[in-house]
């Protein structure tokens, strides 16, 4: 049996080469002559450098973006340069540019004309987004013909990650559970919601988080699916909003938190309760969540299915499915907090039969199980997924409901 070796910290410069190949790759795959990528998170990847946009309002302009062409070995990057920042480029100084505005016409000319210069003419060109302002200029910046899309070329690229790929998430992983060990140690009554989010983003960031990802979740839930907020399906809301809301002894909180290291993500996931012990129910509800999670797990290698995956937990919850209806059971997770593989959407049977796992994959299982009365239970798991099963790259404590 083949187990996935990995480091105990990565190598930036190994990693690099392995995602540009990897990307060179899907390039060639899907017959893509140059990538010109405005995602943050896509850029990442493509380039090494980190630019963690701290202000959501200005995202789509103060950016960076990248432009991969198929017969260069080095991406080329267009960054913008704040004094003071410490954002880092790894690339030779001829591939690092000045920034772009593509948000604005006279932005899209200036980077069509250097573009011209980069990518051949009659090129095939894939792009993760069009601006307005692109698509206005869209005959001077693809002369090509239109673009396709660049997440047919990411995803192929990003599924699969290396073992370098797998430290950074075991390492954002690792930062994230220090700092809810923290916060799970000074819950309280009273305590509000907003607290905790201070205290787990102050905490994650002296641990060596580079960006906090998602806005942390603290969601105290109802008794009932009757009293909890509206939905259009009928289920459980998730995720609300974090306010002010004082938090009182006996609440269920359902938690989800995500921070980055090195550009790559965490995914936090527990249930927890303010000031008290699970009564007998609650503990029931757990060690029915933990039979969900170990059927999964029992089916989960290289070569199983999606679908899989879905029979399993569905089995061992009685014949219903054990997630929300506008989530999932499973989700990759990598540069993007959620990202493929994804195991039980919307998207069907039919696609959960077709999406076969293989080894390298990083899954985030994450199933539901819910009983009026008792506030549920949710927790998540992070699986590197391997030849024949799985590795675990969670390692926290399911308290207060079991080990």
């Amino acid at each position: 049996m083949t187990v996935i070796d990995i480091p105990a910290a990565p190598d930036p410069t190994r990693m690099n080469r392995e995602r540009g190949a990897r990307l060179r790759t899907a390039m060639a795959g899907q017959g893509v002559d140059a990538l010109i990528l405005l995602g943050n998170n896509a850029v990442t990847y493509a380039t090494g450098a980190s630019w963690p946009l701290g202000d959501s309002g200005l995202a789509h302009v103060d950016r960076p973006v990248a432009v991969v062409v198929a017969d260069d070995p080095w991406p080329h990057l267009f960054m913008p340069f704040r004094e003071g920042t410490s954002a880092q480029s790894p690339l030779p100084a001829d591939h690092v540019h000045p920034p772009v505005y593509l948000e604005f016409d006279e932005g899209v000319r200036n980077f069509a004309a250097v573009v011209a210069d980069l990518v051949p003419g009659g090129a095939r060109v894939a792009v993760d987004e069009v601006t307005g302002a692109m698509r206005r200029a869209q005959k001077a910046l693809f002369p090509g013909g239109p673009p396709i899309d660049a997440a047919l070329v990411l995803t192929a690229a990003k599924v699969i990650k290396t073992p370098d790929e797998l430290a950074c998430i075991r390492t954002a992983l690792r930062i994230t559970e220090r700092a809810m060990a923290d916060v799970e140690g000074s819950l309280a009554p009273g305590m509000r919601q907003i607290d905790l989010s201070a205290a787990f983003v102050r905490r994650a960031y002296e641990h060596g988080a580079l960006a906090n990802v998602l806005d942390p979740i603290w969601q105290v839930m109802p008794g009932s699916r009757a009293a909890g907020v509206w939905t259009t399906h009928g289920d459980l809301a998730l995720p609300l909003l974090t306010t002010e809301r004082e938090l009182a002894r006996g609440d269920v909180l359902w938690t989800d938190v995500s921070i980055n290291y090195a550009g790559y993500c965490s995914d936090f996931g527990r249930t927890w309760i303010v000031g008290q012990d699970p009564d007998p129910r609650q503990r029931a509800q757990f060690t029915r969540w933990w039979d969900i999670h170990s059927a999964v797990k029992d089916v989960l290698r290289a070569g199983a299915t999606a679908a899989d995956l879905t029979r399993a937990a569905i089995t061992a919850n009685g014949g219903s499915k054990p997630w929300l209806p506008h989530f999932y059971l499973g989700h990759g997770m990598g540069t993007d907090p959620a990202e493929m593989p994804f195991v039980g959407t919307d998207l069907g049977e039919e696609f959960d039969a077709r999406l076969v796992l293989q080894a390298g994959m990083v899954l985030v299982l994450e199933p539901v199980v819910w009983e009026d009365g008792t506030g549920g239970y949710r927790s998540e798991e992070v699986l590197v997924i391997e030849e024949e099963g799985w590795t675990a790259l969670t390692d926290y404590s399911y308290a207060p409901y079991g080990d």
